[in-house]
């Protein structure tokens, strides 16, 4: 492994920009609170440690070398973010619509006329992310010694750093969106603007990534 801090450094200011699986997760936090927060952080987990071992495999290079390919998973992306935005501003209308209605502590939440499931939904929304696949790829290269006989635990210790980075920033995340949670659940008004920017922002994430190159 070379430039170890560096990596470090660049590791961490990337996390903390702003992308589609850390709003996601937040956003769930504040709606349905800790435990589901951390299961649609799990799934990010989960699906960051595809793509690594993906990109490890020599996967993130053919997409990066087929722009065929690389269209079509970034379509699928982008499709599914709109979906998943589409379906959080819809559920801000209906709760726009029944702010005058008694507030439900536990009242389960309901996407798209469905029960919701942030897990699944993170998960998707992690995989279906070409440019994160091209990132795994491209910034991990820059850190491997290709003269040591054993690639794969470096990889494995690069990707360890990434999750414990991850795992501390979600966190932060999701117990912040609960202490939202019960500003939420008592005005709906705020609940409604909520989740109808988060779904507008998703949208928005969308739109960038199928206007966006392998470049």
């Amino acid at each position: 492994m070379t430039n170890i801090w560096a990596y470090v450094i660049g590791t961490v200011l990337i996390i903390l920009l702003p992308g589609p699986n850390s709003l996601y997760v937040l956003s769930v936090a504040a709606r349905r609170g800790v435990r589901d927060g951390y299961k649609a952080a799990s799934a990010v987990f989960i699906g960051d440690t595809v793509l690594m071992v993906a990109s490890a495999a020599g996967a993130a290079s053919l997409l990066k070398t087929s722009p065929t390919l690389f269209s079509i998973v970034k379509y699928a992306g982008a499709a599914y973010l709109v979906w998943m935005g589409f379906n959080l501003v819809r559920d801000a209308v209906r709760t726009w619509r029944a702010r005058h209605a008694p507030a439900e502590e536990d009242a389960p939440a309901v996407t798209g006329g469905k029960l919701e499931r942030p897990f699944r939904r993170a998960l998707f929304a992690s995989l279906l992310n070409p440019k994160a696949i091209l990132f795994f790829v491209s910034f991990f290269a820059q850190f491997v010694d290709p003269a040591y006989a054993y690639p794969a635990l470096t990889f494995l210790i690069l990707g360890v750093i990434v999750q414990i980075c991850s795992l501390s920033y979600l966190t932060l995340l999701i117990f912040a969106g609960t202490g939202l949670a019960t500003a939420f659940r008592r005005r709906k008004k705020l609940a409604s603007a909520g989740s109808a920017t988060v779904g507008a922002v998703l949208i928005g994430f969308a739109a960038k990534l199928a206007t966006s190159s392998m470049g």
